[in-house]
């Protein structure tokens, strides 16, 4: 079966060309019988229809969508089977689409005073990888109602307190707040909601009284209530976003300013041709809310507390603490740059935040603080060792508490003196897994009484092993 097209240039070339059918064939590389069929048919016959088993019910459709416009099509499917369709549910859905009345609802245009109305949204742009880490980069928008004048900020999280801090570098950026912001029902706005009763979330009810706006959430899904900041993310999207690159979040950052100050500020304002969105925008900010002689704060606050080891776990990295903080309860105050440890008011450590994970952010003023707080032996870095010596009095402390665990008889492995009653119960864990001489930790001593006066009572070698009796009232002094 050839197409109408097909026949039709057959017919052009046979009655108009005059051509044969011999050579309409071979030019066509047709049969010669499929010519001669093309040619004899009088005018191009129609496709035919043929009836479907849905025919009987499209005036039963028409009724029930006529009646219910948005019931679905699976409850209508099961009307016409209980009326004896035996179709297919595909072809069913199919023609209920097509007999659908369409329903556009009207809407009006947005009309605002100046200074009056602004929109936040987040939009999210994929995600990057920090080192170890893959981030979810999304970017806060806020835009004025009357001069589309916009504010974009990267974050690595859509967090209450990026959704904070946006809101406050926005009312920077243009020195004044407007007197109503509207939101959809994101959690960093609205906790919960219950028709018109609205559950706002305390944080932003303290940031509205700082900086004397109020918040208005949207209907659900009803996204067309804010469409000037929907359609700012569409503009960023397609005018800053594509074909960029950059290799930080304070470089993105930089180039979508640079950006909004250089291309998006400088086009057509929509309400009257001739003026640009800055020059609507200087006319727009005598008529903001004056910002607070104080900035809000909108660092994260926790109560964090280490019980072992020197490291806080925040944002899956640990930052450094000082030792003797170890098992107190402390306050961590994180913001996008930093990470501070507080022990009530007195800040004990603070540490630049990093995105990344699985990383150890450390003070070396931590570190060696603990390493100085540990025994003295021989395995111990030279300087530890100098630390001890200069130590006396501490040293005096260790010796006495080592002398009075020694008395009784003591049990010996690698190169260490036990006390009675805390040698190692496994006969695996007492047997020493390297000799101490091939380490180098245990100098050869020339006798036991040598090697016990430079290691002291807890570290000897093989050939030094000693036994300590209760101290007499003369060590103690």
């Amino acid at each position: 079966m050839i197409s109408p097209e097909t026949r039709a240039q057959i017919r052009r070339y046979f009655y108009a060309e005059h051509w044969k059918i011999g050579t309409i064939a071979r030019q066509l590389g047709l049969h010669p019988d499929t010519v001669r069929n093309a040619i004899e048919t009088g005018r191009v016959a129609a496709q035919s229809v043929r009836p479907s088993k849905l025919d009987p019910y499209l005036g039963f459709l028409r009724e029930v969508l006529s009646q219910h416009p948005t019931l679905r099509a699976t409850r209508i499917y099961q009307m016409a089977r209980e009326r004896g369709y035996t179709g297919s549910v595909v072809q069913f859905r199919r023609a209920v689409a097509r007999l659908r009345p369409q329903i556009r609802e009207p809407f009006l245009r947005l009309e605002t005073f100046p200074g009056e109305q602004g929109q936040v949204d987040w939009a999210h742009f994929g995600h990057v990888q920090v080192g170890r880490a893959r981030r979810a980069l999304s970017c806060f928008v806020m835009t004025l109602s009357y001069s589309r004048a916009l504010y974009l900020e990267f974050f690595f999280d859509q967090t209450t307190e990026n959704f904070l801090r946006g809101h406050v570098h926005a009312f920077e950026a243009w020195d004044g707040a407007p007197r109503v912001v509207l939101y959809d029902n994101l959690k960093s706005a609205v906790l919960e909601r219950r028709g018109s009763q609205i559950l706002f979330n305390p944080r932003l009810i303290e940031l509205t009284a700082h900086y004397h706006f109020s918040a208005h959430p949207c209907q659900v899904r009803a996204g067309n209530q804010k469409g000037r900041v929907e359609r700012a993310i569409r503009y960023v999207r397609d005018s800053f976003w594509a074909g960029r690159s950059f290799t930080t979040l304070a470089e993105c950052n930089r180039q979508a300013w640079i950006w909004r100050d250089q291309v998006a500020h400088q086009r057509r304002w929509p309400g009257e041709d001739g003026r640009a969105v800055q020059q609507v925008f200087a006319d727009e900010q005598p008529r903001l809310i004056p910002l607070p002689a104080h900035r809000f704060n909108t660092d994260r606050v926790e109560s964090v507390c280490s019980r072992k080891s020197i490291y806080i776990r925040f944002d899956l990295n640990d930052y450094s603490i000082p030792p003797d903080a170890v098992g107190r309860p402390l306050t961590l105050v994180a913001s996008d740059v930093a990470v501070r440890l507080l022990d009530g008011t007195r800040e004990i450590a603070s540490h630049p935040r990093t995105y990344d994970r699985q990383r150890q952010v450390f003070d070396p003023a931590h570190r060696e603080a603990v390493l100085a707080g540990l025994p003295c032996h021989p395995g111990r870095p030279a300087g530890i060792r100098r630390t001890r010596e200069q130590n006396p009095a501490r040293r005096g402390v260790c010796r006495w508490r080592i002398h009075w665990r020694a008395d009784g008889p003591t049990a010996q492995t690698a190169g260490r003196v036990w006390p009675r009653g805390f040698a190692p119960r496994h006969r695996r864990s007492a047997r020493p897994r390297h000799s101490p001489r091939r380490l180098g930790r245990v100098p050869a001593a020339p006798s036991a009484s040598a090697a016990a006066c430079e290691l002291g009572p807890e570290w000897t070698s093989r050939s030094a092993i000693h036994r300590r009796s209760t101290p007499s009232p003369g060590d103690l002094r």
